[in-house]
């Protein structure tokens, strides 16, 4: 018999009607009274750049079986844009260099509070959350983001909204590290979890700017916010907090070393030493299903592909492929170092050599965009290249393909080898991070060790060789699609990580 809490006996729960819920003692006993505020730059309700859009967008809401979650984001253009009218519930006093700014809330239709800051000199702009419309990052990325590390910390010490204040503040990457810090330096115990979505992006700014931010001259030494002679968001975060995640158990492990810890390996491994860095799969949410996703041309399942065969037929054509009965190929990616993408290119002379065809699509760094140009110029008819992205097309990619191209170098949890293996694409990817956590060799996708072309061109001739045993990349296919991917796990082992780290602050007050 499970546990009340085990995530599969709360699935079941979720399933019963209101009467039986009611009538279910255990349903009842599940949600707490704490109250947790998941503070992110980005949520794909309304504006995303990553990854870490998506989580912010499904996590928060597989947690709400347990706590009362809400969401703080600032108000960049785009997120207004969709919200449109906001109340405006308080006013958050300047601090040293950083503004004062209007909080805002609202409720998403399906009833997420979410908190907007108000704050148009720094916030009501062209471009992503990070960098101008021309991919330069924002000269005062220090101050619109320790403006929401500070809003933060003043809703969880209960001086922003007056009904409602935060048990723990869960963090996102560095845009919200000063949070646990701006706590810290109040004298405040409220736990705080910050979350490693990627480790090469640390928020590293010049030491001139700690009076700006309001950060102690005493808090630049390396038990602090110095890394390297500059002031590390990122490492803020991580000194300050009272626990380390990240998206997957092998990168909890691979940031631990020299190779792979970006400068930061001595203090994870003392986190990891002291129990306080986990590593918590990132899940997809269940829009991701092809016998229902109104995207796709015709929908399928591992029992019939016609639908497959229809939407690999459709991508084809929109990217000017000529129709054919060979493998298909896609990748869906920022066009950047770490994703391999030089690794793909190289590789493309075997795939198409053996009739095979690729299909592209995303946006990076200029000389990759440049490269898989030309590279389709010299394969026309073999490999279609959309610089760009939009979900529709991605979607569509993913459901028409046979494979899919992920050589990252490293790569913290990923999301597109989930995506690509619940719609029947078998990924083909780098032994490294997530993907190492999520794909089986041989038999929901393929493995590669050396990041390096050779080793890459290898694992693609083995998918060729299933892709001609019919039998065997239908049942590759039927165990990728089958594989669970959903929250509900990676909710309940955040659900244990906080809890601990309440009851370890709870003691420490006492």
């Amino acid at each position: 018999m499970l546990e009340p809490h085990h995530p599969e006996a709360v699935s079941a729960r979720l399933k019963l009607s209101p009467v039986e819920r009611r009538n279910n003692s255990h349903f009842i006993s599940l949600k707490t009274q704490r109250s947790i505020l998941f503070v992110t730059s980005e949520i794909a309700d309304y504006i995303k750049a990553g990854g870490l859009g998506e989580v912010s967008a499904a996590l928060p809401r597989a947690l709400q079986q347990y706590y009362d979650v809400r969401i703080l984001i600032p108000g960049y253009r785009q997120v207004l844009a969709q919200i449109g009218h906001v109340e405006e519930i308080a006013r958050l006093p300047a601090s040293a260099g950083i503004p004062e700014c209007g909080l805002g809330r609202t409720i998403t239709k399906d009833g997420l509070t979410v908190y907007v800051l108000l704050c148009p000199e720094l916030y009501d702009r062209d471009g992503s959350p990070y960098v101008d419309e021309f991919g330069a990052d924002w000269s005062d990325n220090d101050i619109r983001f320790a403006r929401l590390g500070l809003a933060a910390a003043d809703i969880a010490c209960g001086t922003a909204d007056p009904h409602w204040r935060a048990d723990l503040l869960h963090l996102n990457d560095w845009p919200s590290g000063l949070a646990s810090a701006y706590l810290a330096w109040r004298g405040q115990h409220i736990p705080t979890i910050l979350t490693i979505h990627n480790l090469a992006y640390q928020g590293l700014f010049e030491r001139e700017r700690l009076s700006h931010l309001g950060i102690p001259d005493a808090a630049f030494q390396i038990e602090g916010v110095e890394f390297h002679g500059k002031l590390s968001f990122l490492k803020a975060g991580i000194y300050y907090s009272s626990h380390i995640t990240t998206v997957s158990s092998t990168y909890a492990k691979e940031i631990t070393t020299p190779e792979s810890g970006c400068g930061l390996d001595g203090l994870l491994r003392t986190r990891a030493e002291e129990g306080r860095l986990d590593g918590i799969l990132n899940g997809i949410d269940k829009s991701w299903d092809p016998s229902t996703d109104p995207s796709l041309v015709s929908p399928f399942t591992a029992d019939n592909w016609w639908g497959k065969r229809a939407n690999a037929n459709h991508v084809r054509q929109s990217f000017g492929l000529a129709l054919s009965r060979g493998p298909l190929f896609a990748v869906v990616s920022r066009l950047v170092h770490q994703k391999g993408v030089d690794l793909a290119i190289s590789a493309a002379e075997t795939i198409v050599s053996q009739g095979g065809q690729i299909v592209i699509t995303g946006r990076g760094e200029a000389r990759f965009e440049r490269a898989l140009q030309a590279l389709a110029e010299r394969h026309p008819g073999s490999v279609g290249v959309r610089i760009g992205f939009d979900e529709v097309d991605a979607r569509r990619m993913y459901a028409g393909s046979d494979f899919l191209l992920m050589p990252s170098r490293f790569e913290p949890c990923g999301l597109s080898q989930m995506y690509a293996q619940r719609f029947g694409s078998l990924p083909i990817a780098h032994r490294t991070g997530g993907l190492a956590d999520t794909i089986e060799d041989g038999v929901t996708g393929f493995l590669f060790g050396e990041p390096c072309v050779h080793r890459f061109r290898d694992a693609i001739k083995r998918g060729l060789e299933t892709f001609r045993s019919r039998s065997r990349l239908a049942a590759m296919r039927r165990a990728a699609m089958s594989r669970p991917h959903g929250w509900e796990r990676s909710a309940f082992k955040y659900k244990e990580v906080y809890d601990r780290a309440c009851h370890i602050a709870a003691a420490v007050q006492a």
